[in-house]
């Protein structure tokens, strides 16, 4: 890894890891409800993966602290959950401890998890904000599939490359980066989207990848793709003046793009 690609991960895992006490204190994140027993999961991976989950193995990339992890691990999965953030990691062993639940965790960069973790699983699993870390996505896809047993399913919920095409930092929001922008997109602002009122400064690297390289590294990689759906409403209220619906979706006035995609694929 470059010397310039080791200080982007560095600025994002510090920026990570300031975040976690933040967002465990936030109702975007709702740590006493989910304590209690409320699960993090939606509906859209719920209905992918978890009419058939009790018994599997299941690996979570980026996982924050470990909510889905373990909300996984609830419904009767076996986890393992990896993320960048040490804050993040060490919150999520001891939410695990509290909660008496199964799951592992593990710090370490995501395109290094076969470093770190030699075991494969039934599922591998990753959602909502997580392959913009990422500047190449090749490694990703050749990771998951080592990470992959034969006949192993690998699923992923992501907000759509076309909603990362606008710089949101502006009053009115307008289309600042490219589709699929090799370059690093350098973001500094006040504030996170879990508690837009905290006084932190986040700083982030982040790259954009169309939907063509995300399916091609993961075939190239040696997986089937199963499927590849879009969807214009989130479960989350990330992007500005986003509509709620009666279901309980955030939806855009105009709904001129689609908010989410999903993938699913097997080994």
């Amino acid at each position: 890894m470059s010397v310039g690609m080791k200080t982007y991960f560095e600025t994002n895992k510090e920026t990570w890891n300031q975040k976690v006490a933040i967002h465990a204190k936030s109702d975007f994140y709702d740590l006493d409800a989910f304590k209690k027993g409320e699960t993090s999961l939606k509906r859209f991976e719920i209905d992918a993966l978890g009419t058939n989950i009790s018994g599997k193995s299941l690996l979570h990339l980026q996982c924050h602290f470990g909510q889905d992890t373990l909300s996984w691990s609830r419904m009767g999965a076996k986890c393992t959950g990896i993320d960048l953030s040490d804050k993040g990691i060490q919150l999520a062993k001891e939410l695990n401890s509290e909660l008496q639940l199964d799951a592992t965790f593990t710090c370490c960069n995501v395109l290094e998890t076969s470093k770190y973790i030699q075991e494969q699983f039934d599922i591998v699993y990753t959602s909502y904000g997580v392959i913009g870390w990422l500047p190449d996505l090749k490694p990703w896809g050749q990771m998951i599939a080592e990470r992959l047993k034969k006949g192993g399913v690998f699923y992923m919920v992501e907000f759509h490359p076309i909603a990362w095409m606008f710089d949101y930092t502006k009053k009115e929001p307008t289309i600042a980066y490219g589709y699929q922008q090799k370059e690093a997109i350098y973001e500094e602002y006040e504030g996170t989207y879990a508690n837009t009122a905290s006084k932190m400064i986040s700083k982030e690297y982040g790259w954009n990848h169309g939907l063509g390289e995300i399916i091609s590294s993961l075939t190239q990689a040696g997986l089937t793709i199963e499927y590849l759906h879009e969807y214009d409403e989130s479960p989350y209220d990330i992007f500005p003046d986003l509509i709620k619906t009666k279901e309980g979706m955030y939806v855009s006035k105009d709904k001129l793009f689609p908010l989410l995609f999903a993938i699913k694929a097997f080994k």
